[in-house]
């Protein structure tokens, strides 16, 4: 049967049209993050609203904002608290202001590795759930970072290389663990650290090998020394309110697209923990190592700021140094 010149003319528009009602009948949430679309926990949190988009038919689409492109990192938990946004990603540690909790994974030596930082992250689970609850929030997935190492000029053989030193710190807990090395702390900023070192401001730091990637340390440091000093952790939420909102089964969606996405993110912290320590020593950085007796050295003032760290973060806080130590 022909088709009229009338109907071929209508087409496009009724098409346009049924996309639109389609559009109308999805659930579209706004997700917001602080980090570049070229950092692994941004590429994983893409996969993950893809995944979601995917397997809920298109009835739930996520818009994600990276790069504190919507909110800077210390609003994105408010804002996901007060439903400017359905989801939000921040850095747990940024928030130990709020609660001394959140600041667990930044205790010295707490994990032994990416493997361990996840065991803690599992047992932390539970505490930072009932938190969030009490905010009208809920917990999706947590992925760490790779792990802190130091940057010197010349390669640890004891910790006098480190006093009277002035060591970039970046918080509360990096300032007190520059103190107990006898070192003087100096606040600098991740953007601010190859002129601080070339200008003698900063002598010395632990942060991860990405962070030396990123700043180019090779132009200001000549030794990076693994010491899985710490492991720091995102953390993924949800507003409770939103998420009851949608259909049963889309909420089961969620909630698997966020296991998947847990598992995929450590996979990536590993390997963007390999790949960026490789590219430190193509460079030119020497890749050093921790004498037996440093790190055992190192290893008792990373239990005194927990022991001290139990006390800001109270009977919670003990559960979970003793339930680690146990597991």
């Amino acid at each position: 049967m022909p088709i009229s010149r009338r109907a071929a003319l209508a087409a496009p528009a009724f098409l346009a049209f049924a996309r639109g009602a389609h559009a109308q009948g999805a659930t579209r949430w706004q997700m917001a993050t602080p980090y570049p679309d070229g950092n692994f926990h941004t590429r994983n949190i893409r996969e993950f609203a893809e995944d979601i988009e995917k397997a809920s038919g298109g009835r739930l689409a996520i818009t994600v904002h990276s790069n504190a492109s919507l909110l800077p990192m210390p609003q994105i938990k408010r804002g996901v608290q007060t439903g400017q946004v359905q989801l939000g990603e921040i850095l747990l540690a940024a928030y130990s202001n709020e609660d001394p909790f959140f600041d667990a994974d930044s205790l010295p030596f707490l994990a032994p590795d990416l493997a361990g930082a996840r065991k803690l992250a599992g047992l932390q689970r539970p505490f930072i759930e009932q938190r969030f609850a009490k905010q009208g929030v809920s917990l999706l997935y947590t992925v760490g970072w790779p792990a802190a190492g130091f940057y010197t000029q010349v390669p640890i053989t004891s910790l006098d290389v480190f006093k009277g030193s002035r060591f970039r710190t970046f918080s509360p807990m990096t300032n007190r663990f520059a103190a107990l090395i006898q070192a003087n702390p100096v606040l600098v900023q991740q953007a601010e650290l190859a002129q601080a070192f070339a200008t003698g401001i900063a002598t010395a730091m632990v942060t991860s090998a990405q962070t030396g990637v990123d700043t180019s340390a090779w132009d200001y440091c000549k030794v990076f020394t693994p010491a899985n000093f710490s492991m720091t952790k995102n953390a993924v939420m949800v507003s409770r309110r939103a998420m009851e909102t949608l259909p049963k089964d889309v909420q089961e969606v969620v909630v698997a697209a966020a296991k998947r996405a847990e598992d995929r993110g450590w996979g990536y912290a590993q390997e963007a923990q390999d790949s960026t320590q490789a590219r430190l020593a193509e460079k030119g950085l020497t890749i050093g190592s921790i004498p037996p007796e440093v790190r055992a050295e190192l290893h008792k003032i990373g239990a005194t700021m927990a022991e001290e760290w139990v006390v800001k973060a109270g009977p919670d806080g003990r559960k979970l140094i003793d339930s680690l130590h146990a597991s």
